[in-house]
């Protein structure tokens, strides 16, 4: 019966951890239906996708410590339930605005439930190779699970309106909140950990600041001004947040852990592999639909290649990395990544099985890659800062994903901006000059002939696009290569000097 029951616990917070996961990426191939439901603007665009990565990282670190004090069962049934609610205020949000709103409640949902998918999973799996399998099981879901939100946004978007892709989440909800109420036992938190509301205020409110400011950096219409009047703030904000970290003897984020290199290779691959992901899938699920003129099914479809490759690629990485050694794995992973994702950009005018095989070759590269750097941040760090360690691996999959959406996703809308260009007697207000879905809708209102021409001329502008963001993360992934290795090969020196150093002293 225990046996049974701590897989159940698995299924019950990986169904949870599939919805945190999916929420991130399910408004992919909603983006143009809402955007003419609600009128939304590129930069609303861009929030309602953005706002719900940003909240929950800001709060992950501080919600995980929230459990470690009150228990991360009673955390998980409160996330449950804001996010259960939050779904449904989404599915049926009549404005922009309203949505924006909608999905920051998912995000602190989200934040609450996080933490507590992997603490529960070790406290249930006290045997290390089961748990090493949990785990492993648990980056499966993760990464899969963001790459197949636009299949599942499609599927339901043949049948359903844009909000159905809310409503999924209500029945999962409430068998997750009845079967962890059944099943899950509650452990007591330990109530000396203090919760420093300081310091997540202050994490917060700098990353809000921060990424604002890269959005107006790259916004349809710029300001500078604005740009640097958040960003510099939220800079502080962060300075002074990691200043405050370094003072306490019980903080937040140890940045000791930083000084292992297996923990900092952790962190950076599935920031930086999450972040080339995500761009290149908002991208695709763009151009399928709005260039090629795919229905939400279709793109969802033609997508899967993605999440399918995604979601074993934490069985070949354990199948693989035994046998090749767990560097040279990870290596060959991120130099297929890169590979896929310039094979991304040269599929504009290549029949759409190659785009769908380089897809395939993304999922299974970078899931590679997020499996082994789950490894190494789980591992690397000690027993007693396990719980500190996981949310930062969770953080840097949020973030990875932000930076994903708000740096690719702005890149995206900018060299669209500075490439499109009107056809010769067709006039077009602001706001098509700075949105292929505006430039699609107008070019479906005028006479055949005008606006088949101006189809094309935003559909080439927007390839342009598509290649310039391929591009640029296929050279992050291949940076991220070198750099990893770098810290690999630094780390080796410095332990070996240090097992030198003993031999030495026990000589002496």
């Amino acid at each position: 019966m225990l046996f049974a029951r701590r897989w159940l616990i698995l299924a019950i917070v990986s169904s949870a951890l599939l919805l945190i996961v999916v929420d991130i990426t399910v408004l992919y191939t909603a983006l143009p239906a809402l955007t003419l439901d609600l009128d939304a603007s590129p930069e609303q665009k861009l929030w309602i996708i953005n706002a719900y990565q940003l909240v929950a990282a800001g709060l992950l670190l501080p919600m995980g410590i929230l459990g470690d004090r009150y228990g991360h069962r009673r955390l998980f049934l409160l996330g449950l339930l804001v996010f259960g609610v939050s779904s449904l205020l989404a599915a049926f949000a009549p404005t922009a605005a309203t949505l924006i709103a909608a999905r920051v409640g998912l995000a602190v949902g989200a934040a609450m439930m996080m933490p507590a998918t992997l603490a529960l999973i070790r406290q249930s799996f006290t045997d290390e190779k089961e748990r090493t399998m949990a785990i492993g099981l648990w980056a499966s879901v993760s990464g899969g699970g963001m790459a197949i939100g636009p299949v599942i946004g499609g599927v339901i978007l043949e049948y359903f309106w844009w909000g159905a892709v809310f409503l999924i989440n209500v029945p999962v909800v409430l068998a997750a909140l009845v079967l962890t109420l059944r099943y899950v036992p509650q452990q007591d938190g330990d109530r000396r950990r203090t919760f420093d509301l300081p310091a997540s205020a202050e994490i917060l409110a700098g990353l809000v600041l921060v990424i604002f400011a890269v959005k107006e950096v790259f916004g349809v219409a710029p300001s500078y001004w604005l740009a640097l009047l958040t960003g510099v703030p939220g800079l502080l904000l962060l300075v002074f947040f990691i200043r405050r970290q370094l003072r306490q003897t019980e903080p937040m984020i140890d940045f000791r852990l930083f000084n292992n290199p297996r923990f900092s290779n952790g962190f950076i691959i599935a920031l930086v592999a999450m972040a080339g992901m995500v761009g290149i899938e908002l991208v695709i699920t763009q151009r399928l639909q709005l260039v090629d003129n795919f229905t939400p099914l279709q793109a969802g479809l033609h997508i899967l290649p993605l999440p399918l490759a995604g979601l074993v690629a934490g069985l070949v990485a354990g199948v693989v990395a035994p046998r090749l050694g767990y560097r040279r794995t990870l290596y060959i992973a991120l130099g297929l990544g890169a590979f896929a994702a310039l094979g991304i950009a040269l599929s504009a005018e290549l029949p759409v099985w190659f785009l769908m095989v380089m897809l395939a070759l993304l999922g299974l590269g970078d899931g590679v890659a997020m499996t082994l750097a789950s490894t190494d941040v789980m591992y690397s760090a000690p027993a007693e800062k396990a719980g500190m360690a996981a949310s930062l691996e969770e953080v840097s999959y949020e973030i990875g994903a932000v930076l994903g959406i708000a740096l690719l996703g702005g890149l995206m809308t900018t060299v669209y901006m500075n490439t499109f260009s009107a056809p010769a007697g067709v006039v077009l207000p602001a706001a098509a000059n700075g949105s292929i879905d505006a430039a699609m809708a107008m070019a479906r209102s005028l006479p055949e002939a005008q606006g088949q021409l101006l189809a094309d001329a935003a559909g080439s502008a927007f390839d342009l696009a598509t290649q310039v963001v391929s591009l640029v993360a296929a050279v992050l992934m291949l940076s991220t290569l070198v750099v990893v290795w770098r810290l690999y090969r630094a780390g080796g020196k410095t332990e070996r000097a240090v097992n030198a150093g003993h031999t030495s002293d026990s000589a002496a």
